[in-house]
């Protein structure tokens, strides 16, 4: 059949996957499966009560929930209805949440717990736009989002021959959802995908991957992000098992329970991971200690195209068989390859995953593409250079602006920011290039590499120019190094604030038997202080002059998405930390009262 909306998957799934298992979520310890039929019928349930309701081609509805088959039920039944789906992260602050409803005109919140609703609701009363708040799980007293559904259950018969026509009327070009920018800088955008932007990067990429239908799939990146709604609809286009995880703690019980074949993920979860890998090793003793950690650096000389040595090959076969052989149990077993997206991934760990048997391909986008540009990929050879984002997909087009920002065309490119004229033509030129803002370079006419965010590099006061990601995602190689962030805008040299990995720290200061009452005073320890000199000076060898640390400090509170620090997708929110650290940072460059104002814009 011709898929060519969203909801055509629905169709698709009956025809080609009419599976039991389609959905899985996990309800009081047991995971609860979804059929195609449920699937299907309660979608067309859920876009008869919305016709019931008054709701017409263009009305929007705000979802805020974690990952469910009822936020796909959901969507799939505003889509075929012609109504606009508006998904916002659960992790925001509240003032962009009412920037986000206001903006949007979302006529309906539908929250997935009873603490969102609690948090939601007055903001929601304070918005003419919004009409009612729902709640996916069930409170007594509460307005259920089966309301809606029942409701359309009852006037099926009514609205049937109605929803028939706007199905047909509705084009591949029509918007099909708003999501809004996580906002790193700035309230968030929204921008205006269409069916045909979500179907263009499913098709493309459906044939570089080894999906399978009843293959296993774990999802727990927040739906609400592109990237994990895009890759659920390749999963349902494939045929496969979604299988919501409970949360982010999880992860790793949920994927050994369902023996997971694939998973989308960002890199700051597989840093997680490896540095718990990283712990467990720390705990052995003896020989096994040292096999360990000899497998490591093993594997970080890892080349996909099998061009080692007999000798390395020996070596990689046995730390297959002693270490990396549990890494694939502790996934479940039976994992076949990882994506990874949202942020830069450290070459180290792609060639670490690999040389477990575990391929973690890195792709690259963003929300306003929909968001695929490229992806390595095992389809066919010479998809794949490790330390690239991959081979542009197809249908995509790509060139190298003359500043070396990347630009890009084609059916994955956005309908614009919605009520944004002014932005959409800043990003959008006169011929269709898209402006991405990132800085890179093709490698043999084939494979991206992104070196940099263009808004994120900065100048010395001497005119050099430093990329600061590449210099915090070669710090984070580290075991002692969670988080980085580097500054220095307009001053003399570089600087980085520094959160260490705790984890790792307290198993290093308690084999030297280093004593602290918390984490603040540990940072603050001469011996620590050095230690992570000792870091910085190894990693200021393989920096330019110019880019080379010359000093940095400790911080000691936890950067996460709760907090503010990152965004929804783990990315540096840098005019968060750059307030935050203002006290240090002017410390760092020894400013007095009359410098102050050198790099006030950078703390106001």
């Amino acid at each position: 059949m011709q898929i060519e909306r969203t909801f055509d998957l629905l169709e698709n799934i009956k025809q080609n996957h009419n599976r039991p298992d389609i959905l899985m979520a996990k309800r009081e310890g047991q995971w609860v499966n979804f059929s195609a039929d449920d699937y299907n019928r309660t979608s067309k349930h859920f876009s008869y009560g919305l016709l019931a309701r008054g709701f017409s081609k263009g009305d929007k509805i705000a979802t805020v929930s974690n990952n469910r088959p009822e936020w796909n039920i959901a969507d799939m039944g505003m889509a075929m209805a012609g109504v606009i789906h508006v998904p916002i992260y659960p992790t925001i602050g509240d003032d962009e949440y009412k920037h986000i409803l206001a903006h949007s005109d979302a006529k309906i919140l539908i929250v997935s717990d009873l603490a969102l609703y609690n948090r939601l609701k007055p903001i929601a009363e304070e918005l003419e736009n919004i009409e009612e708040v729902l709640t996916f799980n069930f409170y007594q007293d509460i307005p259920h989002w089966s309301s809606i559904t029942k409701e359309g259950e009852e006037n099926r018969v009514n609205f049937k021959e109605t929803l028939l026509k706007i199905r047909k009327e509705i084009s591949p070009d029509d918007v099909v959802s708003i999501i809004y920018t996580s906002g790193t800088t700035g309230m968030p955008k929204g921008v205006m995908l269409t069916h045909n932007n979500f179907i263009s990067n499913v098709k493309a990429c459906a044939e570089l991957f080894d999906l399978r239908a009843g293959d296993r799939i774990l999802s727990f990146l927040p739906i609400s992000h592109v990237f994990e709604r895009m890759v659920n609809y390749l999963f349902q286009y494939r045929g496969c098992a979604i299988y919501y995880a409970e949360n982010l703690g999880t992860i790793a019980q949920n994927m050994v329970e369902i023996q997971a074949n694939a998973f989308a993920t960002v890199p700051r979860v597989i840093e997680r991971i490896y540095d718990r890998i990283v712990s467990k090793g720390e705990d052995l003793t003896g020989l096994k200690k040292a096999i360990f950690f000899q497998s490591l650096k093993l594997g970080e000389k890892y080349r996909y195209n099998g061009k080692h040595n007999p000798w390395y090959g020996l070596r990689l076969w046995f730390a297959r068989k002693l270490v990396f052989s549990k890494w694939q149990k502790a996934f479940g077993g039976k994992l076949r390859f990882v994506v990874s997206g949202g942020a830069a991934l450290q070459p180290r760990l792609s060639r670490l995953f690999f040389a477990a048997g575990i391929p973690l391909l890195e792709g690259y986008g963003l929300t306003e593409t929909s968001p695929v540009i490229a992806v390595n990929h095992l389809s066919k050879p010479n998809s794949l250079l490790i330390g690239t984002v991959g081979p542009v997909i197809e249908n995509v087009e790509v060139k190298i602006d003359e500043d070396g920002e990347i630009l890009t065309k084609g059916p994955h490119i956005m309908k614009g920011y919605y009520k944004d004229e002014k932005n959409t033509a800043e990003v959008i030129d006169e011929n269709g290039w898209f402006h991405t803002g990132d800085i890179g370079k093709l490698i043999d006419n084939r494979f991206l590499k992104i070196t940099d965010r263009k808004k994120e590099m900065f100048k010395t006061s001497s005119g050099k120019y430093i990329a600061p990601q590449v210099i915090e995602n070669m710090l984070k190689e580290s075991f002692f190094i969670e988080q980085a962030m580097v500054v220095g805008e307009n001053e003399k040299f570089a600087s980085a604030l520094i959160l260490p990995n705790f984890e790792y720290l307290h198993l290093w200061a308690h084999e030297r038997r280093i004593h602290f009452r918390d984490n603040m005073e540990l940072i603050s320890l001469n011996t620590v202080q050095k230690r992570f000199q000792q870091e910085i000076d190894h990693y200021n060898k393989q920096l330019g002059k110019f880019e080379q640390l010359s000093r940095f400090r400790l911080v000691h509170e936890a950067w996460t998405a709760q907090s503010g620090e990152l965004s929804p997708t783990l990315k540096l929110r840098r005019r968060v930390l750059y307030k935050k650290y203002a006290d240090i940072i002017r410390q760092i460059y020894s400013y007095n009262e009359g410098e102050e104002n050198r790099g006030k814009h950078k703390f106001s």
